[in-house]
């Protein structure tokens, strides 16, 4: 699969305001700063679809994106460590948890893992909820271009066997560098296989 057009659609401050969900939908999350937006950049090969920021922080909405006009991509806010208050903080905490929670497109969550480091509790107290919520998720390891094959390669399969000690079941793992393109084709093949499977919500 190719994408051909790929569109800024809306930001949505909860759930309720999101678009219809009457096609798949794939979402991405990860710390703060984990490189959400040039890695939905580069899978769309636009680099300025999706804002970028060296500031953690940056994405406080649900910003939904139309892929060739057949199903959306969403950059979620970022978890973890950001410069906003409490409150603030709290506020995203529950937007995210009801977007994940009520949105019945939702065909997988993009979970980023940074891959220059060692496991962090955050990212796997992150899966822990997903799991909880019986939400389909899939990793996505970024940044591979900052380190060396060999450092990224281990972080990633020592996060993989941190996950085997408390998951039966290992969802697909993606290595990815936004400059070096690498993962794109993977993912996007990932992304027309899964499309594949998507049948409309039933209306309640």
């Amino acid at each position: 699969m190719e994408i051909t057009k790929a569109e800024y659609l809306i930001s949505s401050p909860n759930v309720e305001l999101c678009p219809k969900p009457d096609r798949p939908e794939y979402a991405f999350i990860g710390r703060s700063n984990v490189g959400k937006s040039s890695l939905i950049n580069m899978i769309t090969g636009q680099s300025k679809l999706a804002k970028t920021s060296n500031s953690p922080g940056k994405t406080q909405m649900i910003n939904h994106f139309m892929i060739n006009k057949s199903f959306y991509f969403v950059d979620l806010p970022g978890y973890g460590f950001a410069k906003v208050s409490q409150s603030q903080r709290a506020k995203w905490e529950k937007m995210i948890s009801n977007y994940l929670q009520q949105r019945t497109n939702l065909m997988t969550v993009f979970v980023l893992i940074d891959s220059r480091h060692e496991p962090q509790n955050l990212d796997l107290e992150f899966l822990r909820k997903l799991g909880a919520w019986g939400i389909p998720f899939n990793i996505i390891f970024t940044k591979a271009d900052k380190v060396t094959q060999r450092e990224a390669s281990k972080n990633a399969k020592w996060f993989i066997e941190a996950m085997k000690k408390e998951w039966e079941y290992i969802p697909r793992a993606f290595m990815t560098s936004a400059v070096k393109f690498l993962g794109r084709k993977d993912i996007l093949a990932f992304i027309e296989e899964t499309n594949e499977a998507f049948t409309m919500p039933e209306k309640e």
